[in-house]
């Protein structure tokens, strides 16, 4: 429980008040909720509050109970969508402690969304004591079961009360906490994608490499087509031709050949840059691996699959870290890629990432930032 008192210094000559939760989850309650949390339904007792206004800057930061907000119906995020938000996890280290895996990545890509979506702009060293702060007051949040993490949405909307056409005036950044385990369920042993071939994810000029609620909204329609279909998630194509693989719904995506090469779809504006699909390009440079970064169609993704070229397929995410792909499906007909099942690339990248997130190995890239 933080003291009243104490204060945490952030960036932008910010101090944090903190106003701890009057009436906290009782332990006994926390480890029952803590034994299968599930993915983002169990929150924890803190979130991290920070406004904007044009006259006063980024003001008022605090550490507070976790409440609901009160917004006016006028509020701009409520009819021009002005939204962005990140997703990370804190992880418990082998050695007991606490660190984040690359939050300065997140802290880099967030201030980018506010440019594209000309919203205010948090300090990179404002969002990373934000962080930091709630990962130290609901570190006992944090699952101690395998693979068990706490997944942090850090989020700002535009909360000026007006009704025009305009960026807002006014911001509300916060910072929220859900303890998580597996994000696919079923014990499948690799995940099946639907090729949607009426809706696309993103245009070039469009929001594609902002992390934004509207680029997940207008997936949903083909997500529901996809689960319609027997599938776990949709796989768009581009929009201009519909032809070429982008990623995921809330994905990246890889292939690997039978030469041990990894390709994965370039970083064009229309694809989210994953700070996950960063990392693996690392680490496959680490093993020893060529990684390409080159556009892949759908028809020479079924060809591949079809002839035994393309031998694995994955996903990549915060959340899911990685996910084998066994098979896709369209209104062409279904394939399957490799065994149908996780390959042995796929299985050493997952590997070898959680491992360095969680402290098994050393980290030579600097990866971590340890809490305590």
């Amino acid at each position: 429980m933080l003291d009243k008192t104490s204060d945490g210094s952030a960036g932008a000559g910010l101090t944090f008040s903190h106003h701890p939760h009057a009436n906290p989850v009782d332990v006994n309650e926390r480890a029952r909720l803590l034994e299968n949390p599930g993915f983002g339904r169990v929150f924890t007792d803190h979130m991290v509050t920070i406004r904007y206004n044009e006259t006063e800057g980024w003001h008022d930061a605090r550490v507070e109970a976790r409440a609901p907000f009160q917004m006016d119906p006028s509020s701009a995020v409520l009819h021009y969508a002005q939204e962005i938000f990140e997703g990370m996890k804190a992880y418990r280290l082998a050695d007991g402690g606490t660190a984040l895996f690359r939050p300065e990545a997140n802290a880099r890509r967030f201030r980018n969304s506010a440019v594209r979506m000309a919203m205010a702009e948090l300090p990179e060293e404002l969002f990373l004591e934000s962080i930091r702060l709630l990962v130290r007051t609901d570190h006992d949040w944090i699952p101690t079961a395998p693979g068990g993490s706490l997944y942090l949405r850090p989020f700002m909307i535009a909360s000026e009360v007006f009704l025009g056409v305009k960026p807002s005036a006014e911001y509300i950044y916060a910072v929220i906490a859900s303890s998580v385990g597996a994000y696919f369920k079923g014990g499948a042993p690799a995940v099946s994608l639907w090729v949607s071939e009426d809706y696309t994810r993103a245009a070039p000029g469009g929001t594609g490499a902002a992390k934004c609620g509207g680029n997940y909204a207008t997936s949903l329609v083909a997500q529901a087509e996809a689960i319609r279909q027997g599938c776990d998630q949709v796989l768009f194509l581009d929009a201009a031709e519909r032809r070429w693989i982008e990623e995921l719904g809330g994905m990246n995506i890889f292939f690997v050949f039978d030469d041990g090469t990894l390709s994965t779809p370039p970083l064009t504006g229309t694809i989210l840059p994953g700070i996950t699909r960063d990392s693996i390009l690392t680490l496959a440079k680490d093993m020893g691996l060529t990684a390409r970064e080159e556009p892949y169609s759908i028809d020479q993704c079924r060809a591949d699959a079809e002839s035994g070229r393309l031998r694995e397929a994955f996903a990549c995410g915060t959340a899911a870290v990685v996910a084998p792909i066994g098979q896709m499906k369209m209104r062409g007909g279904d394939f399957t890629i490799g065994s149908g099942g996780p390959g042995q690339t796929t299985l050493r990248m997952l590997s070898a990432l959680t491992d360095i997130q969680r402290g098994n190995v050393p980290d030579p890239h600097d990866w971590i930032d340890r809490i305590d």
